[in-house]
């Protein structure tokens, strides 16, 4: 897929829960997300502190904005976090290989904490294209829960938070069954131990989008290197970040 380095302004920031922002950017680049699960690489700073960009889901876009949500956890994050209105940012934008298959009778999409920004696109995209879709969405606690609304507003959606203070206690999988959610496919975007749980649960009709650390984004550095099973590794960035649930080996 085509990719592109352009400029893009911040029309809109808010913080959602503590530490978690979501920030609006226009710009032409935004033209260059051809599907759900594609991301993004923003340059925090003109300087080289620090030196690499920082990869971003995509939560939503059209023809002119790009919607990234991100949490502080480090330097860069922090200083992301302290951009502010009518700030630019130099971002690479179009990369990856994002969700292709939207062909299902009934499906789930499931998020886990930082997982859950780029399955809010997919879900609109899924509805689209006249497929049920449902949302299950984890969290540690209540004080993490974000984006619950903009989901319910899309299709039946579920919450699992480890501390059981909404909804299901315990994990998606849990939500999953205690919930009786019926689906012929699954896309997941979450941490590592949620997608291998998922892969051991569903190892078929699945499709996982990983977020991993990334050096280049382009391919060029193997620094976000996945095992699979029908060759040595795939590169995230530019093989994934979806990979099927069938292809995947599960770490442990």
């Amino acid at each position: 897929m085509e990719n592109y380095q352009g400029i893009m302004t911040i029309v809109s920031k808010k913080e959602l829960v503590k530490d978690v922002y979501e920030m609006v950017l226009e710009g032409e680049a935004a033209k260059f997300i051809q599907t759900p699960g594609q991301f993004i690489n923003v340059k925090i700073n003109d300087s080289l502190q620090p030196y690499l960009r920082r990869p971003m889901s995509i939560c939503d876009y059209d023809e002119n904005h790009i919607t990234i949500i991100f949490k502080v956890v480090g330097e860069g994050t922090q200083i992301l976090s302290q951009k502010n209105i009518g700030d630019t940012l130099d971002c690479l934008t179009g990369l990856g290989n994002g969700f292709l298959d939207f062909q299902a009778q009934k499906a789930v999409v499931i998020g886990g904490g930082l997982g859950v920004p780029p399955m809010y696109n997919l879900a609109k995209t899924l509805k689209n294209h006249g497929v049920e879709v449902q949302a299950v969405l984890g969290f540690n606690s209540q004080n993490d829960i974000f984006y619950q609304k903009e989901f319910m507003d899309i299709c039946p959606t579920y919450i699992a938070t480890m501390d059981g203070s909404v909804g299901v206690k315990g994990t998606v999988i849990d939500a999953l069954k205690e919930n009786h959610i019926e689906f012929d496919k699954y896309y997941a975007c979450g941490p590592e131990k949620m997608l291998d749980a998922l892969v051991l649960t569903y190892p078929e009709n699945g499709y996982l989008s990983f977020e991993v650390r990334m050096g280049c984004g382009f391919g060029a550095c193997m620094g976000c290197s996945c095992k699979v099973k029908t060759k040595p590794y795939k590169r995230i960035c530019v093989e994934g970040p979806v990979l099927m649930s069938s292809e995947v080996i599960v770490n442990g």
